[in-house]
């Protein structure tokens, strides 16, 4: 129960990294929302999975980089200038999550 709040705590954290931006550039509700969710329900995963072929460090990264490929091929059709954007955040975000789920697990 504690590595579930404690998950969930950390996506609360990571969701609202992730849309400040979005927040201030008033960019679309749904899709603030859907960034939001996204990395709320993505820590839960990454915080609970355990890979035994890849480091636990790296786990988050390539956790959080997979299962945004779908939203960055989504959104590769209105605005390819966001893709690295996207994708820089889900490898950077994932990484910070790994690390914060290793450490306060």
């Amino acid at each position: 129960m504690k590595s579930l709040l404690v998950s969930m705590a950390i996506g609360v954290v990571a969701g609202l990294i992730d849309i400040a931006p979005m927040i201030a550039q008033k960019l679309d509700k749904r899709a603030t929302i859907s960034a939001f969710l996204h990395y709320f329900l993505l820590s839960i995963v990454i915080v609970n999975i355990n890979l035994p072929v890849i480091v636990w460090w790296l786990q988050g990264s390539v956790i959080a980089l997979a299962l945004t490929l779908p939203i960055i091929i989504i959104v590769s059709g209105n605005d390819k200038k966001a893709i690295p954007i996207i994708a820089t955040m889900a490898v950077v975000l994932g990484a910070l999550i790994g690390l914060a789920g290793h450490y306060l697990k």
